[in-house]
């Protein structure tokens, strides 16, 4: 069996549509927590604190909005004054029900986004397995919690 490792998209646009979709489908309001200081990020001023905004993305409360791949849009008033609002998926901090806190954190995008790490050369031993004494201890497999 061959081991190819075929580089992935980021599944984070795809995760904020699916907690939108549930939020807005238990007729809850759904909020970003967006890290204003990301590249890119397009929103008034006046509404960020101490480097994030909390922006309330439902229907009611924005028009056009659009959750894309690479980019969240859509216009919304600010102090009476509409304006157009651009945000990087990867400057998205959270996407969280305003009346109960739930949805989903995301952690801060490096350089390169969601890109894996390069597989190790079929010479070398992994980690944990002999080499050069350095080696760190194996991981156990991945997991999931639930953050209430």
């Amino acid at each position: 069996m061959t081991d190819v490792t075929h580089p992935m998209s980021s599944n984070r646009p795809y995760l904020l549509r699916a907690i939108y979709d549930w939020i807005s489908d238990n007729g809850l309001t759904p909020y970003l927590l967006i890290d204003a200081a990301g590249e890119g990020v397009r929103v008034p001023p006046q509404v960020v604190k101490n480097g994030q905004v909390v922006l309330n993305i439902a229907m009611r409360a924005v028009a056009n909005l659009e959750l894309g791949n690479d980019w969240i849009g859509f216009s919304a008033r600010f102090s009476g004054v509409s304006q157009a609002v651009r945000i990087p998926v990867g400057s998205v901090l959270a996407l969280y029900a305003q009346e109960n806190g739930q949805g989903m954190m995301f952690p801060a995008e490096e350089e390169g986004g969601d890109t894996p790490p390069p597989a190790p050369a079929p010479d070398e031993p992994p980690s944990g397995q002999g080499g050069n004494g350095d080696d760190k201890p194996k991981r156990g497999a991945p997991f999931l919690r639930v953050i209430k």
